[in-house]
């Protein structure tokens, strides 16, 4: 079923319309598929540094997952209560105004595209590791990832959907055997390991860091409220329940990975749950491993671009961005967002491989601000929204309010103040990035809204 839909236009597409088509399965896999991705294949050794003890490890990554579900209270509330494609953005200029939306839009839209890079990023990396396409760097494989993205989500909404679905489901199973085959399958003696190194609050802080970057993506459901059944109900049920299910799966791997390689071999691993399958089934198991890992970093990408893509048509309709941007084809995809989502995300990783340094790490030191302040702008807003529209229908209330949006609010912004002053150089670049939007802000003020 879907949305209303205007007569097709002389090129045909239907402008402004969207599709009702997905459900509640949908919304779970973009939220699982938004968050499993890179995170849980590269970050076990970086948090096991943060913290040498196994028991340590896994308490680490069960309090991520529960401030997850704090900072996930307020973005459900406005969600549930505003179902409009686009994310933060519609939930923030419907809360508080347009100059408000169109900074957490612009950062959201930062976030998502370099965000991509990084993930695009990963998958060169690990296409690398099995051998293949060595004459390729790993930014001109990502850019190949983000065209066959974009070439299935050209194809139509649905195409984008199923494929979603799909990787989520292989990677979900993957994850699941994985786990099996390292908890009870018979191994030999793990490799001679150096001690692990002492408890430090510096590499517990970097750890905390890895934890919130591998859960993030929660939010995934909020972008496709328009598409989704039922949002006012689905949307709260397709992030809570999805953050349980993911926050099962990372204490499950982490507890398999530490139940065979010692602490002292995991702070040095780039790719834990390889290294550990290697020690059980042998050299050969490394390959089934990396390729579980391109599975989750592919699928992972797929749900950026459809954020990407649902965020730049939402701010378009609102006139913020070229109104041909909020155009949209007859099978539900809006394609001139689409390529210029695309076009944006090949563009960022091209930039990062001309900066110094290590290009994932690169991408990922320009990303994490913009996620911080996205997360900080929501839990404000959905106070706001509660004082300006008390009347309007929340089908899903926070409890305890306000305590949930204050503390989000809180925790997100020591976050952000302490990493713009714990990397003074990526904070610069970021900040740069961010005021970029202004001028296109004031430009489109006047001219686009006026269209």
């Amino acid at each position: 079923m879907g949305l209303r839909r205007d007569p097709p236009q002389a090129d045909g597409v239907v402008r402004g319309h969207l599709l009702r088509i997905f459900g509640l399965g949908f919304g779970l896999a973009v939220v699982i598929g938004g968050v499993v991705g890179s995170g849980i294949m590269r970050n076990p050794g970086v948090v096991a540094a943060g913290f040498p003890d196994a028991r340590l490890l896994l308490l680490a990554w069960t309090l991520g997952g529960l401030y997850v579900v704090l900072d996930a209270m307020p973005t459900v509330e406005l969600g549930a209560a505003i179902p409009l494609d686009g994310g933060p953005f519609s939930l923030v200029t419907r809360a508080v105004g347009p100059a408000a939306g169109f900074l957490v839009g612009w950062a959201d839209w930062l976030q998502t595209v370099i965000s991509t890079g990084f993930i695009a990023v990963a998958f060169g990396e690990y296409v690398h590791r099995l051998g293949l396409l060595n004459a390729l760097g790993a930014g001109a494989i990502a850019i190949l990832l983000v065209l066959v993205c974009g070439a299935i989500n050209w194809i139509g909404a649905r195409s984008g959907g199923t494929s979603q679905n799909i990787g989520t489901a292989l990677k979900g199973l993957g994850l699941a055997v994985l786990v099996a085959v390292l908890l009870l399958a018979p191994h030999g003696a793990a490799p001679a390991a150096p001690p692990p190194p002492a408890f430090t609050w510096a590499a517990a802080l970097v750890a905390m860091r890895a934890i919130y970057g591998a859960y993030g993506g929660w939010q995934a459901a909020i972008y496709f409220s328009e598409e989704v059944h039922a949002p006012e109900r689905n949307v709260a049920r397709a992030t809570f329940l999805g953050i349980a299910l993911v926050t099962g799966l990372y204490l499950s791997v982490n507890a398999a990975v530490v139940s065979v390689l010692p602490m002292g071999l995991l702070v040095t691993s780039k790719l834990a749950a390889a290294d550990a399958a290697a020690i059980v089934l042998g050299p050969g198991s490394g390959t089934v491993v990396t390729i579980l890992a391109i599975i989750c970093v592919a699928t992972l990408a797929n749900t950026q671009v459809m954020e990407c893509v649902r965020l730049t048509f939402a701010m378009a309709r609102k006139g913020v961005l070229p109104p041909r941007l909020a155009a949209v084809s007859l099978s539900g995809t809006p394609r001139p967002a689409l390529v210029l989502s695309i076009a944006a995300m090949a563009a960022i990783i091209v930039l990062a491989e001309m900066i110094e340094g290590p290009l994932y790490e690169v991408l990922l030191d320009l990303y994490a601000p913009f996620v911080m302040l996205v997360f900080l702008s929501l839990s404000l807003a959905a106070i706001h929204l509660r004082r300006k529209e008390p009347a309007l229908p929340r089908p899903w209330k926070m409890p305890l309010f306000p305590l949930p949006a204050l503390l989000s609010a809180a925790l997100n912004g020591v976050l952000l103040a302490a990493f713009l002053v714990s990397d003074t150089t990526a904070a610069g670049f970021s900040i740069l990035f961010l005021l970029l939007g202004a001028p296109l802000y004031l430009y489109g003020r006047g001219r686009w809204r006026a269209a």
